[in-house]
């Protein structure tokens, strides 16, 4: 058996269930409109394909939409399956593994205690947050997971018969089970959707742990204990930004979860440690009625962790793992403990860290309004930044809180310190890990970072805020402000001898200059910054906010890492886990294993390079090429016709309409692209196959560095190859055949179009050349899985156009088609992935 076959079987099923639920006649119009698409893709035209589509009715088109989304979601399982299947059958050391890491840095005359001291140092940092890119209900993603526990049976000749028959029924009952959610999910709905997850890592870590410690008696001969440097957080529940939903009480839900989540792994890993250790050993005092001496330590335990008491968890852990290493119980000790011990560590009583996110207008309208009625200062926001700077530093030495001690918040106050009273809360109940940071979205200035800290002392509660740079402008004077930052004494004394986090946007600062801009920009910001808190003498780490798309930072993960410019990695990564990535990676236990060391492998090679900067001609020929890119990619955006192009050849609006977030599309205030949600705006131009994020104002910017100085930076520098890679993934899956069938959504779409399609010609030729071969060459799992579902993602471009067309021809048209425009967007999404 291999994906293939399994495709086949699962392809097979939902056509008997097709056929049984709607009939010969709606089978055969699906079978023939595959038919039909290949011979278009094949050249030999799509007359008779555009007919059959547009003469069906709204109820017909849904329907069709469904037969080959659904398609997509079983074909999704079968290669994730696949992924698993590789990994047990992989034999030796694998590529971009821990072994392979402490290879790599004992070739490069690293120590085992030098490797020790590095891990020791790292945290690799990962961050759920609810964005609206996983689309599918939970209901729907429940019979899923079903359908992917029988796909391994499938296997084996006995087991066949019955797994088949399982799959068969959950596909039967998911064809008429509503895919669309009626009502927007709550932001506690997307927390648990997030939580979901925990089980697979948990399941995952112990074997990762093992890992090391092989790694390590592998490598050097010796035995370690080196934890792994991980760590989880979310933002579900914290994330205010743009989100009226996340209300303080909201938050109180979030940590109540965590705390709950946290509860029940931990109560299942002590009890199967509790089974295994059922050893007396000699010379024990006879406790109670036994001599069960490590039973009847974690049985302390479970009854704390049971009652919700806080517990010193992790010391009497390690303690327990230390006593049976000198009782002579190694084995026991690494084996049979040591799953707890890890889930401990990683998790703790509060499984994640919660962060409190804002933006920095909400931040500094609270904060005037606490000095206004606190009769400090009367108009706040219209000082200057100097005199903020004074008035904020004046207050912080004083430490008085200014809100009268009992009396009741105004709903303002309320929202913005509200938050931060019940991560306090959080704290007090299980610990420090319970809260993580505090986020200032679009962070300009000093101030925006300090104000976070009066409204934390008027709890009595101490935040660490973490600036957030996201457009081009910002990151370009982030290394300024944050110098300014550190040099602030009353900062410095919050701050203390913790980790200075400064997180880094993706995706408005793509928004803002375009694909290669945009990583250059990063690329410097990171640079400086870390020159900065070297000279300041703080450690830091930077906080990536990637999404799943290339134009929002995706790709793989040990890329994305190892593409880092070198000496910027301290204290470690932060990074997002964004929306359908979730389940792309943390949907097995093995596949999370997997995704997590090789994020683990790039972190400690690129954290163990010296801070070394490229070539100055490098430097120099990525200045002219970002400022070459951003040119045409502006001239692109800002001319005045482009935002009425781009609502018309996307589904921009409909999207909008999509139940799949408690957070709007749009920031608030009149339509614009400025104030539009970077997710939405590159699901919309994934939607149509234009993948524009993900390359537009590359040509420019490969002219300007020339083939041959481009040809060098690819084979020796890991950031613009890295660069490179992504584009060629965002480009492989543009299509211009598929854009063509947008274009003739927009009368006046045809200049821009044109222009957009020559420019993705060009930009391919370039890559090509540059990188010596053609697109994807270097990944063909990919390529391969590309080819694959084109035949069957075409059909649902093709209703998704033609619905397009209908609803938009006359006034509420939307209303009447929107059940199947949405099903087509969902559709594409499952098809393509990496959609957000």
């Amino acid at each position: 058996m291999g994906i293939r076959s399994d495709v086949n079987l699962l392809g097979r099923t939902l056509g008997q269930v097709i056929r049984e639920q709607e009939g010969e006649a709606f089978f055969d119009l699906v079978e023939r409109t595959r038919a039909l698409v290949r011979e278009a893709r094949a050249g030999e035209g799509d007359v008779e394909l555009r007919a059959m589509i547009g003469g069906l009715s709204g109820a017909e088109a849904g329907r069709l939409a469904r037969a080959f989304t659904w398609y997509f979601q079983l074909v999704n399982l079968a290669e994730e399956y696949e992924r698993v299947r590789v990994l047990r059958a992989a034999g030796g050391v694998r590529s971009q593994s821990l072994e392979g890491a402490l290879t790599e840095l004992k070739a490069q005359g690293l120590e085992a205690a030098e490797v020790e001291a590095l891990i020791e140092r790292l945290d690799l940092g990962l961050t759920f947050t609810a964005h609206p890119t996983e689309m599918r209900r939970r209901t729907v993603r429940a019979h899923l997971v079903a359908v992917a526990r029988a796909i391994p049976e499938l296997e084996s000749e006995s087991l066949r018969e019955e797994a088949l028959e399982r799959v068969a029924a959950h596909v039967e009952a998911m064809w008429t089970t509503p895919e669309l959610r009626h009502l927007k999910p709550t932001v506690l709905d997307e927390v648990k959707g997030g939580l979901s997850y925990i089980p697979n890592i948990a399941r995952a870590l112990p074997s990762l742990q093992r890992d090391l410690q092989r790694a390590f008696r592998h490598v050097y001969g010796v035995e370690s204990e080196a934890a792994l440097p991980l760590s989880f957080s979310s933002w579900m529940g914290g994330d205010r930004d743009g989100n009226p939903f996340v209300t303080p009480q909201a938050t109180q839900e979030a940590l109540g979860l965590h705390r709950d989540r946290a509860r029940e792994v931990l109560l299942g890993a002590i009890t199967q440690a509790y089974a295994d250790l059922s050893q007396e050993t000699a010379g024990q005092t006879e406790v109670g009625d036994g001599k069960e001496p490590y039973r009847q330590e974690l049985r302390a335990l479970h009854d704390a962790v049971r009652d919700g008491v806080p517990v010193e968890l992790l010391p009497r852990l390690e303690a327990l793992h230390a006593r049976l290493h000198a009782d002579g119980q190694h084995r026991s000790a690494d084996q049979l403990l040591m799953p707890l011990l890890t889930v401990a560590r990683v998790f703790g009583q509060h499984l994640v860290s919660l962060d409190i996110r804002e933006h920095s207008a909400q931040v500094g309208a609270a904060v005037a309004e606490l000095l206004r009625a606190a009769g400090v200062e009367a108009n706040y926001q219209d000082l200057p930044e100097h005199a903020k700077l004074d008035l904020l530093t004046g207050e912080l030495r004083s430490r008085r809180p200014l809100w009268p001690a009992g009396e009741a918040l105004p709903d303002a106050l309320e929202a913005a310190i509200g938050p931060v009273r019940e991560v306090r809360a959080a704290v007090q109940a299980v610990g420090p890990g319970a809260f993580g940071r505090y986020v200032i979205s679009m962070a300009e200035s000093v101030s925006d970072v300090l104000e976070p800290l009066l409204l934390a002392r008027e709890v009595g509660f101490r935040v660490l805020p973490v600036p957030l740079f996201e457009t081009l402008d910002d990151l370009r004077r982030a290394p300024q402000v944050v110098w300014e930052l550190l040099s602030v004494p009353e900062y410095r004394a919050v701050l203390g001898d913790d980790v200075q986090e400064i997180m880094l946007g993706y995706s408005d600062s793509n928004k803002d200059a375009g694909f290669l801009a945009a990583n250059w920009a990063l690329h410097e910001a990171q640079r400086k910054i870390s020159e900065v808190c070297r000279r300041a003498g703080v450690r830091w780490r930077f906080f990536h906010g990637r999404g799943t798309s290339i134009g929002r930072g995706g790709g793989p993960a040990g890329r994305a890492i190892l593409g880092q410019p070198a000496g910027t990695i301290d204290a470690g990564l932060r990074i997002t886990e964004q929306g359908e990535a979730l389940a792309d990676k943390y949907s097995h236990p093995m596949l999370a294993r997997r995704n997590l060391e090789q994020a683990l492998y790039g972190l400690l090679l690129a954290a163990a390079r010296p801070p070394v900067d490229p070539p100055a001609a490098w430097l120099a020929a990525m200045d002219r090429a970002a400022g070459a890119s951003a040119a045409a990619y502006r001239a692109l955006v800002d001319n005045p016709a482009f935002l009425p192009f781009f609502e018309a050849v996307t589904p921009i609006h409909e999207i909008a309409r999509l139940n799949i977030a408690s957070r709007p599309v749009r920031r608030p205030g009149a339509p614009t692209l400025g104030n539009l949600r970077a997710i939405p705006w590159v699901m919309s131009w994934t939607q149509n196959r234009v993948n524009l994020p993900g390359w537009y104002g590359l040509r420019e910017g490969l002219r300007e560095i020339g083939l041959d100085a481009a040809r060098e930076m690819y084979r020796d520098w890991p950031f613009f190859r890295a660069v490179l890679d992504n584009a060629q993934m965002s480009l492989a899956k543009s299509d211009p055949l598929i854009v063509g069938e947008y274009l003739r959504l927009g009368t006046d779409a045809h200049p821009t179009g044109t222009a957009l399609l020559d420019a993705y010609a060009d930009t391919v030729a370039l890559v090509q050349d540059v990188v010596g071969a053609e697109l994807m060459a270097n990944e063909p799992r990919l390529k391969e899985s590309i080819a694959l579902r084109n035949p069957y993602i075409d059909p649902l471009h093709r209703i998704q156009a033609e619905l397009l067309r209908r609803s938009r021809a006359e006034p509420g048209g939307l209303d009447e088609f929107e059940v199947p425009l949405l099903l087509s967007i969902q559709g594409i999404a499952a098809g393509v992935r990496n959609t957000g």
